[in-house]
């Protein structure tokens, strides 16, 4: 399998250290373009990619668009003509529909995945949703998510969802890491040194997340076996429930969803 890669970003570079780490994929056999030579060499260095043009990496078997959605449609017209009906084109351009990127086409034969990943692929713990086109074979639709699980867990979903995904997970790392920061201020204040700080509030985070996921047991019922009756906890819940931190998140994350709709 040779995979491409057009755009040499946070992203891209996740994917490409996932899928050679998981040993799905060689190095030899990635091609990747981006206008950074830096980044480009970096790459080569680390995985022993093949650094070529826009239209080498169109010729790969699944080609992945890791460019901004604002020039996704420019990246698409310079390849298009390249473009093998049997190739799967991978979009990670947030705000940017299958239907968009087959009239970046001018085709509806072409194979189209679209996927919102987020950054914690980076340390190889991402959340990614993916939704395909018709064109798009179950073989297909497997070999992208064996990919994508190889830095994170990844679920197929309608793509009426995938404004709703950028808010849940897409976006979703900036506000964790306001909290992380706003836990660590406050043990700050109450006399812990920084770097302790950030430590104890991260891994409280990372703890939390991992039990809501292998426990199975709803959040609520994992917070209620946190607060003692008359105890700590309970008192810090309440100033949290009438300072609005729910609605805070809830009006955030509407705000993100209409964003993305508009993109």
């Amino acid at each position: 399998m040779k995979l491409g890669f057009i755009g040499a970003g946070n992203m891209g570079s996740a994917i490409i250290g996932g899928a050679v780490a998981s040993g799905i994929v060689k190095g030899a056999d990635i091609t990747v373009s981006d206008r950074d030579t830096d980044k480009l060499d970096s790459l080569k260095k680390k995985y022993g990619v093949n650094v070529a043009d826009n239209n080498a990496c169109a010729v790969c078997d699944i080609v992945f668009f890791c460019v901004k959605p604002n020039v996704l449609a420019d990246v698409i017209s310079g390849i298009k003509d390249k473009a093998d009906k049997e190739t799967v084109f991978v979009s990670i351009a947030a705000g940017q529909s299958i239907e968009k990127i087959e009239n970046a086409f001018e085709s509806k034969s072409v194979k189209i995945v679209r996927v919102m990943p987020n950054t914690p692929a980076l340390v190889g713990e991402g959340m990614s949703a993916v939704c395909t086109n018709k064109n798009v074979s179950e073989k297909d639709t497997e070999n992208v998510l064996g990919i994508l699980r190889s830095f994170g867990k990844a679920e197929v979903v309608s793509e009426t969802l995938m404004d709703t995904v950028t808010a849940v997970s897409g976006s979703s790392p900036a506000y964790v890491f306001m909290f992380i920061e706003a836990m660590a201020d406050a043990a700050v204040k109450g006399g812990m040194t920084r770097d302790m700080a950030y430590t104890f509030a991260a891994q409280s985070v990372l703890g939390s997340a991992k039990m809501v996921l292998e426990t199975g047991i709803h959040p609520g019922a994992l917070k209620d076996m946190v607060c003692s009756p008359g105890g700590t906890t309970i008192d810090a819940v309440a100033v949290l429930e009438k300072e609005g931190m729910r609605n805070a998140v809830i009006k955030a994350m509407d705000a993100c969803i209409k964003k993305s709709k508009a993109l």
